[in-house]
């Protein structure tokens, strides 16, 4: 592992090694973790029973969410219900994969980030606070994101390496 991490608070740039300490490997344990909670979720919707479906808790669980209304006119929009249908289980089946294997991490941690946003928003009754399981997913997906996770034992490490990605040096964006 050899991974340094940049980051700018209050106009001052702190350059600090994470890599070689006990934070590099909860780091990657963090990575590994909230990988295969999402990959166990995405698979878990294929190898149901009965096919996905988001309609009920679109239409009838959200009622006290801030978007209700968007939430409510998806699960009753026939191309949109089956665009979620089919989104909601790729989408957690691949973001999990990609974390698990530490591959194209600051996009996988993006994705998840906007699934959990969504959970965490249509879930919003708070009746025991806002802070819940969904806040705390969400905040797990922004710290693989923005501490660069997949370069610790992850393949984003190698692919930085590849011609194509140095020639193209915004794609490390969606890296690390």
């Amino acid at each position: 592992m050899a991974a340094t991490g940049q980051i700018e608070m209050m106009g001052n740039r702190l350059e600090f090694d994470y890599s070689e300490s006990v934070t590099g490997y909860v780091l990657v344990l963090t990575r590994i973790i909230t990988g295969y909670w999402f990959l166990h979720a995405g698979i878990g919707k294929y190898m149901a029973a009965e096919p996905f479906s988001a309609a009920g808790w679109l239409v009838n669980a959200t009622g006290g969410s801030p978007i209700h209304g968007f939430l409510a006119w998806a699960g009753q929009t026939p191309w949109m219900l089956g665009f979620t249908n089919f989104m909601i289980p790729l989408a957690e089946t691949l973001i999990g994969l990609a974390l698990l294997v530490g591959a194209l991490t600051r996009l996988a941690a993006f994705g998840g980030g906007v699934l959990m946003a969504f959970f965490y928003l249509g879930n919003a009754s708070w009746s025991h606070g806002v802070v819940n399981g969904d806040l705390f997913g969400l905040m797990m997906f922004v710290i693989v994101g923005t501490l660069a996770a997949g370069r610790i034992l992850g393949l984003d490490t190698y692919i930085e390496e590849m011609e194509f990605v140095k020639q193209r040096p915004k794609l490390k964006y969606l890296l690390g």
